[in-house]
């Protein structure tokens, strides 16, 4: 199942942005794209959700699960057998007798529910400023000039204005102080969640 974005064309309107009839299905493309990029930086869905997720089982008593925040563990298995002597601690699940068999590592598969029920503020707004980059590049009736374009350098006296556009650049493109807060934020990095 997809998770919806972020944020929505309501949030992009209270700030300021006006999008027009014609605009709405790009600008709700453009919201889950900037979604995406997001919540792989993140390493987290961020939005409230159910997953199920295949862990390898830690050696010792403690297993790290994927997508905080980890709000409820409804069902795990070990190697496919449904173990109940666990508990959620701290984000993590506590096992006495651990999370590996006798023959080596297992596979540990969690159901839980993790993220946020209310998407922060900071992040539906980081969401909304990409994607109004994206639209006023749609907008533009320059097609070359799509794509994010970096100001090198600037005259005043008759005014001129150098941009970078080497392509490799868009607004999609997290920079990377955006990336380490994001995964420090939500403990990043991992590509295990797969929601139901």
């Amino acid at each position: 199942m997809a998770l919806d974005p972020l944020a929505s064309v309501s949030d992009l309107e209270a700030r300021g942005l006006t999008v027009d009839d014609t605009e709405t299905a790009i600008a709700g493309v453009y919201l889950d794209v900037a979604s995406q990029a997001v919540r792989e930086a993140a390493g987290s869905p961020i939005s409230e959700t159910t997953s199920t997720v295949t862990l390898e089982g830690e050696a010792g008593q403690w297993l790290s699960l994927p997508g905080l925040p980890i709000s409820e563990v409804t069902a795990v298995a070990v190697d496919g057998e449904a173990v109940t002597d666990w508990r959620l601690i701290s984000q993590r699940l506590w096992r006495a007798a651990g999370w590996t068999g006798g023959n080596g590592p297992s596979e540990v598969t969690v159901t839980q529910t993790h993220g946020l029920p209310v998407v922060p503020a900071d992040l539906v707004d980081l969401v909304c400023r990409m994607t109004a980059g994206a639209l006023a590049d749609y907008r533009s009736e320059d097609l070359t000039a799509q794509g994010t374009r970096v100001i090198t350098s600037e005259r005043i006296g008759d005014y001129a204005v150098t941009y970078s556009s080497d392509g490799r650049i868009s607004e999609m493109d997290l920079p990377q102080y955006w990336r380490e807060r994001l995964a420090a934020r939500f403990g990043g990095g991992t590509d295990l969640v797969r929601s139901r």
